[in-house]
């Protein structure tokens, strides 16, 4: 790995067992990926979005209210947008010139239901139960702000587009016992191309 994608690596280790230690890297953080922007886009590959893709195909439910957290310059965001026609899809990101890319890269044709808007994952500015669906792809989590911003009877996913290998990454096991934590249940483990995903369901409201 290079230098920065050591320091994604520390700071998803550190962060996903002491979410406290967050304002200590946030600066950080948020300055690697202002740097990264203006060339995001030349460093995915062709099959970076395909562990994301095979988690939407588990859920059998249309989702009308999307958060795409860590959302980059909005790849993952206008495949969501493509894939549910009727859906309100918001991606969210730490780094305003990455917010800025996603703007500007917006196809037409889901300029109408995409936007993007400056955020940090640990302080989300939604209300609780906001989303049908909230989304990860190569993004360190926050559980607790998923499990309230994630609405009863929704969903979250987390991808990562090489598998262990990503700087970014946390391992399925400890992806299911901080969502059960949280009430989460429904857990599936998928593989596709060089990565993986991890589903999970937040039950319906009696």
């Amino acid at each position: 790995m290079s230098l920065g994608q050591r320091f994604a690596r520390l700071v998803t280790n550190v962060v996903v067992r002491q979410p406290r230690l967050w304002r200590l890297f946030r600066g950080p953080f948020r300055r690697q990926f202002e740097e990264l922007a203006p060339t995001w886009e030349t460093r995915q590959r062709d099959d970076t979005l395909e562990p994301f893709a095979r988690a939407l195909g588990t859920l059998d439910v249309p989702s009308r209210r999307v958060l795409d957290v860590g959302t980059g310059t909005g790849a993952a965001a206008f495949l969501l947008a493509r894939r549910w026609t009727d859906a309100d899809v918001v991606g969210v990101d730490l780094a305003a010139a990455m917010v800025a890319e996603a703007a500007r890269l917006t196809p037409p044709e889901v300029a109408a239901r995409v936007r993007f808007e400056v955020a940090d994952a640990a302080e989300l500015p939604f209300d609780d139960g906001a989303f049908d669906l909230v989304t990860h792809a190569n993004m360190l989590p926050f559980f607790d702000e998923i499990a309230r911003v994630v609405a009863p009877g929704g969903a979250v996913i987390f991808a990562f587009s090489g598998g262990a290998g990503t700087p970014i990454y946390v391992p399925p096991d400890r992806l299911r016992r901080e969502l059960e934590r949280r009430g989460f249940s429904g857990f599936a483990e998928l593989a596709a191309a060089r990565g993986t995903a991890f589903v999970a369901r937040k039950p319906a409201s009696d």
